[in-house]
């Protein structure tokens, strides 16, 4: 694969929880050990729904020239799937965010939606003249509004919907990647035939939420990260993927609050990171954020206190992703962390959930 140089630099500032979410605060007792477990009481009903992601979505994309929506397929329950697109020349490097493969893993969504928001501002210092965004925001809207044909009575957030890991079938979306697409779930062979098929994808940061528990060096991780590590990835692409991992690691390190392990995740191909990697040639990294936004097991959601933390640190990943590829730094960005970045442990027999 060759990655395409442009020369420009983003600054993304003012970044603020969005709708009812509260501004983002940095209380003393998060500083290095992440947000705390149990903050809060775990709510569903301010975050967005599907509806209202759609509304936000169009709302931008009237207020912004340089946006396009795409409904690039719909899921099992007939819910059109939007993409967000910022493409100013084809020659650009182009690189796709993705959320809520799993239902309930939504705050990267909700920082995926105020990053957009701040793409339109002016504020982005010219970046998209130099990158070309892709933004899918929602990829399981059904189970993201419990829409499923499967009980969720013992999950435990409260608010006006239950949201779950899986699409409407009971499959998870993350280990349909090995498949021919026209086995796929519907809201996979989407995201197969018309976003990575269809489109030159150099990068890609798949956003995942996992439990509350993983730690390393005693310290509670605010998030982790991996590169993907299926054999047959050609190395190229896994030098690209690991040089995305140092540009997202540097931009939230030194926070303070951002305390980043390495993820401990498979190398099979069914898996989102490992199949884009594989079957197209793009870089991908895998970013877990702590806690979830509702699920069966108590001690995976997060309270919504903890909302406004991975909210800011979605959109700081972001942000320094789309700058360090529009300048041209990802390039010579520093993967010997890797060599060292702490594996991150589960307290209490928590199990892995990529």
């Amino acid at each position: 694969m060759t990655l395409k140089k442009k020369v420009l630099s983003v600054s993304l500032s003012g970044l603020m929880a969005l709708g009812a979410v509260t501004a983002v605060g940095l209380p003393a007792g998060a500083v290095g050990n992440g947000p705390s477990a149990g903050n809060g009481a775990v709510q569903t009903s301010i975050l967005h729904t599907y509806d209202s992601l759609v509304e936000y979505l169009k709302t931008q994309d009237a207020k912004q020239e340089a946006l396009e929506l795409e409904v690039i397929g719909q899921t099992v329950q007939k819910r059109d799937i939007y993409m967000a697109k910022y493409i100013s020349n084809p020659e650009n490097p182009t690189v796709l965010f993705l959320t809520q493969q799993h239902g309930n893993e939504q705050l990267t969504t909700e920082g995926a939606l105020e990053f957009i928001k701040h793409l339109g501002t002016g504020k982005t210092g010219g970046v998209l003249e130099n990158v070309n965004i892709l933004v899918i925001p929602m990829l399981n809207a059904d189970g993201a509004m419990g829409d499923v044909g499967f009980s969720l009575d013992n999950y435990h957030a409260d608010g006006d919907r239950h949201l779950t890991r899986y699409n409407y079938n009971g499959i998870d979306l993350n280990r349909e990647h090995a498949k021919e697409t026209s086995e796929m779930e519907p809201e996979a062979r989407a995201l197969h035939e018309n976003v990575f098929m269809k489109y030159d994808i150099d990068y890609m940061i798949d956003l995942h939420h996992q439990g509350t528990l993983s730690e390393t060096e005693g310290q509670l991780v605010s998030g982790s990260i991996l590169y993907p590590t299926n054999p047959n990835v050609d190395p190229e692409v896994l030098e690209g993927s690991k040089k995305l991992g140092s540009v997202v690691f540097n931009a939230l390190h030194h926070t303070g609050w951002g305390h980043i392990g390495k993820y401990v995740g498979g190398t099979g191909e069914n898996i989102g990171r490992n199949g884009a990697a594989v079957r197209y040639d793009i870089s991908t990294l895998l970013f877990e954020m702590r806690g979830m936004s509702d699920h069966y097991r108590e001690d995976y959601a997060l309270g919504q206190k903890s909302n406004g933390y991975l909210i800011k640190q979605t959109t700081i990943a972001l942000d320094a992703a789309v700058k360090a590829i529009a300048d041209g730094s990802i390039e010579t960005a520093d993967t010997s962390f890797w060599d060292t970045l702490p594996e991150q442990k589960n307290r209490q027999g928590e199990e892995a959930d990529e």
